[in-house]
């Protein structure tokens, strides 16, 4: 059993993992990794410097992180056998980094171009996961249900964008693909007003009115599984209705005229997990010890 992140986030941390591996790939692969490491120097670890940076230049890393992937999967060869993971998590690191850079070269353009490149990404990584794992392998991915639910079947697609759920049926569908989409009506969730916000404990408002939400709480205020997709749905499951999104960014007062995305709910998951009160999450912080044991956790409420 393995634990991955499928994200496109880990520029940096991802590019220091190269560089750590490079050694053990020979001198070219080392030079490569330096190269690009150099390349993004300038700009402090801050991925949204870059990305303004090269809106206005057409000067990019671009060449060189292609240029150390492919340094480093011509090394491939060496390393089989005992060194097939650690080889893997080398190249996956230098995939997140040729990816990374694209997603913020992209990002600042706004529209679909970044976010598919992100979502593009994640579903490369699960392929390469599954092939690295043999023929046998099987996967759970756990995401919002922007990334998850069908994007075909919300307004997202006539956005031009693409998501995790509709990428996997498209290529795997024949092979036990299930989309599992989750929502409620209430309660209260743990996520920030903005991107690198402290996490808060928020309320999440009732289901708007006429909302998949509101719809399954007015049938029974209980908890519900729904299986979905059996070609026998009624009329009136095939109607697209608000479904709330809530992601690492929430703010529960635009409850009213956002947070919402246009769904016909059989068509973007093949089953649906309804909590009609839920509670946030306890994250656990990791406290650091003074003696070098491993760190201990506790409960943070917030």
């Amino acid at each position: 059993m393995g634990f991955y992140g499928l994200d496109v986030y880990s520029l940096w941390d991802s590019l220091h993992a190269v560089l750590g591996y490079a050694r053990h790939a020979g001198p070219d692969t080392v030079v490569a990794a330096q190269r690009a490491f150099q390349c993004f120097q300038p700009y402090g670890e801050d991925a949204t410097r870059y990305a303004r940076a090269v809106s206005f230049v057409p000067d990019t890393c671009r060449d060189e992180v292609i240029g150390m992937l492919a340094t480093l999967r011509h090394a491939a060869p060496q390393f089989d056998g005992d060194g097939r993971e650690s080889f893997f998590n080398a190249e996956q690191n230098a995939v997140v980094v040729k990816n990374a850079e694209a997603y913020y070269r992209t990002m600042i353009d706004g529209g679909p171009a970044s976010w598919n490149i992100r979502d593009r990404h994640m579903v490369e990584t699960l392929n390469r996961l599954m092939m690295h794992h043999g023929p046998k392998a099987k996967a759970i991915v756990w995401e919002h249900n922007t990334h998850i639910g069908d994007a075909r079947a919300t307004d997202m697609a006539a956005e031009g964008m693409v998501n995790v759920g509709q990428l996997v049926r498209e290529a795997h569908e024949d092979e036990g693909v299930v989309l599992v989409g989750f929502g409620s009506y209430g309660g209260t969730v743990i996520a920030g007003v903005e991107w690198d916000a402290p996490m808060e404990r928020m309320t999440v408002p009732s289901g708007r009115e006429g909302s998949w939400e509101s719809v399954f709480h007015r049938a029974s205020a209980s908890n519900h599984c729904l299986l979905m997709r059996s070609g026998d749905e009624p009329e009136i499951m095939l109607e697209p209705r608000p479904h709330r999104a809530i992601g690492v960014v929430y703010r529960p007062e635009h409850e009213r005229f956002g947070n919402y995305v246009p769904t016909i709910l059989p068509e973007r998951y093949d089953a649906f997990l309804y909590f009609d009160h839920t509670q946030a999450l306890h994250p656990l912080h990791i406290e650091p010890r003074a003696d070098g044991e491993p760190p201990e956790t506790y409960p943070w409420n917030v």
